[in-house]
């Protein structure tokens, strides 16, 4: 008899209950087994707890809101209000279909991850490998030897123009307390050259750098 007054308080059981993927939280889902997803009391999220139904899938939009949408879209659009973002989607699924030239039509195109807001986009790396985000319109070095390389390379022709510049006022210095406005316009050209490729440089070397997305089987 004691059993049965007490069944009401037991804890339920391991397999009724799932953590939340965005919190982490666990959620007792012992009267919402036949349903395809479970709301987080705490963060107001939803969480898959069955596989989606045939032909489509679950997508996590960076704001956390979790959407459904065909298995075929290549594309969808977060319905929140405070989001709106537009997801760029790649199926697994399609790898091996005589349509992924449509994903990839040029050699070199890859999917990237933004560096600033972290959206995804296609790009390709054998063009260019500064790349400007569709959606945030900023640019960013798409993996890191680019930037550093282009930074680097104008950290050296700073320097280089600075000596250049200090070196030709020294040897210099008599002829333009003479007179001759020619050094100064050299001398000008050449500090100005310096503080130029300084400033390139570090754009370069704070630049954010956005990540090829790897597609794994």
């Amino acid at each position: 008899m004691s059993t049965n007054m007490n069944s009401g308080d037991e804890e339920p059981s391991p397999d009724l209950i799932v953590q939340c993927r965005v919190c982490g939280s666990m959620i007792d889902i012992s009267n919402k087994r036949d349903q395809h997803v479970v709301k987080c009391e705490y963060c107001n999220e939803a969480t898959p707890i069955r596989s989606p139904p045939p032909g489509q899938k679950y997508i996590r939009c960076p704001c956390n809101c979790l959407l459904i949408c065909r298995s075929t879209a290549q594309r969808i659009s977060c319905p929140r209000p405070s989001c709106h973002k537009i997801i760029v989607l790649y199926s697994p699924t399609e790898k091996n279909t005589p349509n992924q030239n449509d994903i990839s039509p040029v050699p070199g195109m890859c999917q990237v991850n933004c560096g600033h807001c972290n959206e995804a986009f296609l790009f390709n790396s054998l063009v260019n490998q500064l790349a400007r985000c569709p959606h945030c319109e900023k640019k960013s070095s798409v993996g890191r030897e680019f930037a550093r390389a282009r930074g680097l390379i104008f950290a050296f022709l700073a320097v280089v123009a600075l000596i250049l510049a200090i070196v030709v006022t020294i040897v210099t210095h008599h002829p333009v307390s003479d007179g001759k406005k020619g050094w100064i316009a050299l001398y000008a050209i050449l500090y100005l050259a310096s503080i130029y490729f300084f400033f390139r440089s570090v754009y370069f070397l704070t630049m954010k750098n956005s990540l090829i997305i790897e597609n794994r089987s």
